[in-house]
């Protein structure tokens, strides 16, 4: 009796399991014969936007001018007032150095300029005993002259003759005296210069910084001898080395690819990480010659550094604009499919049908491109898989949010200021 129970249970399963398998069938078959929509097709709309292309690359800080002191004299110091980390002014003193041998030197110099003087004065007074007595002379031959010429007779004409010799002997004692006098002003002169030429190399004993700056090294102390440093191609120690940092050229190498694109005046954003500080400046000179050594062109930015935050040898990121466009129609890379050597693109009509239409790119980035001509800002262009949809054919237009604005690394950009800075670009 439990088997018939049994039995007649599991077919009464059996048989609303068929019930339902076939209501089922019924139910999906209409789907499976419905005729099939458009396909569907990812677009972006063309878009009015900016691309940059910049170039990243890190840069080094440099004195705007460094110098070795050196002194004009060779000499002990006697006192040097400086140190390593000093700022100095133009014309402040740095050392004073000891020349006994410049001391007695000076010495007689002024000892010669005071004789020279004395006989200057020794010889202006001979010049005027020369004329008083050429006049007395003149005087006395005049007197014969003109009395031997109202009486001719009164008066021998040997006479005549010894005034006349005096009279010019005389004058010739003048002019000897007026030589002696220009002879020894000419030697004042002399002595004088040579007086003026000792005492400069006596101040060149006071050391003086020739610019404003920063003591970046010291070379000598107290006692030690330094030589001269006259001669451009000497080994002499210098004193000290001063750096002038109260403004800093920033170098940066700009790869040989991208030169054509470096002006002065181009700005540039510079970001340094040792101090947390960024700050944006203008390339103010550049070398207009490629290393050979590394095909690079070195580019200069002035940068002011009144309190000594940034020291020469910091690194910085900078950021140098190369293209720019702002304001003009973009599209997606993805929109563009290239024919052989000409760009197309897919654009949808306002029937969501398909039209390929040739277009010209500008200036192109990583995810966007400038479109100079064959489409217009507004329409939809299909992103990838165009080879999927032909001209004329419908689609269903499924919108993507894209981008409008882009700044994209060139080549050769060594660094990335966005990771290093967060939103500095």
């Amino acid at each position: 009796m439990q088997k018939r129970a049994w039995f007649i249970v599991s077919a009464t399963a059996v048989v609303l399991i068929a019930i339902l398998l076939v209501l089922h069938a019924r139910h999906q078959t209409p789907a499976v014969e419905a005729a099939p929509g458009p396909p569907a097709a990812q677009v972006a709309p063309v878009q009015r936007g900016s691309i940059d292309q910049v170039l990243t690359l890190a840069g080094q800080f440099q004195p705007y001018q460094e110098v070795d002191i050196h002194p004009k004299v060779s000499g002990f110091i006697r006192h040097i007032y400086v140190d390593i980390g000093d700022r100095v002014h133009r014309g402040e003193t740095l050392a004073i150095l000891e020349v006994p041998e410049l001391k007695a030197q000076l010495a007689g110099t002024v000892s010669e300029v005071a004789r020279d003087r004395e006989e200057i004065v020794r010889a202006e007074r001979e010049v005027t005993r020369a004329r008083s007595t050429h006049a007395a002379l003149h005087d006395d031959y005049e007197r014969l002259l003109a009395t031997s010429e109202a009486q001719p007779g009164i008066v021998a004409l040997q006479e005549l003759d010894d005034a006349q010799a005096k009279d010019l002997s005389s004058a010739a004692q003048v002019d000897a005296a007026q030589a002696a006098l220009a002879a020894a002003q000419s030697e004042l002169q002399v002595a004088v210069d040579n007086h003026e030429r000792v005492s400069a190399i006596e101040s060149y004993t006071n050391v003086v910084a020739p610019l404003t700056g920063v003591i970046v090294w010291r070379y000598a102390d107290t006692g030690a001898l330094i030589q001269s440093g006259t001669n451009s191609n000497s080994q002499a120690l210098p004193i000290v080395k001063l750096a002038q940092s109260g403004l800093l050229r920033l170098r940066v190498p700009v790869p040989e690819d991208d030169v054509r694109f470096v002006h002065i005046g181009d700005p540039m954003q510079v970001f340094v990480a040792a101090v947390n500080r960024s700050f944006s400046g203008k390339v103010v000179r550049f070398t207009r010659d490629v290393s050979i050594d590394t095909r690079t062109m070195e580019t200069e930015i002035d940068v002011p550094n009144p309190n000594l935050t940034l020291d020469p040898g910091m690194y910085a990121n900078t950021q140098l604009q190369l293209e720019h466009v702002n304001n003009v129609p973009t599209i997606p890379e993805g929109a563009l499919v290239l024919v052989g050597s000409q760009e197309e693109v897919y654009a949808l009509d306002g029937h969501n049908r398909v039209h390929i239409r040739k277009v010209s790119v500008g200036l192109e980035g990583s995810l966007l491109a400038q479109i100079t001509s064959g489409v217009h800002v507004g329409e939809r262009l299909i992103l990838g898989g165009q080879g999927k949809y032909h001209e004329g054919e419908v689609v269903t237009p499924v919108l993507a949010t894209e981008p409008t604005s882009e700044v994209t690394h060139a080549q050769g950009s060594m660094i990335d200021l966005h990771d290093q800075q967060g939103d500095m670009q």
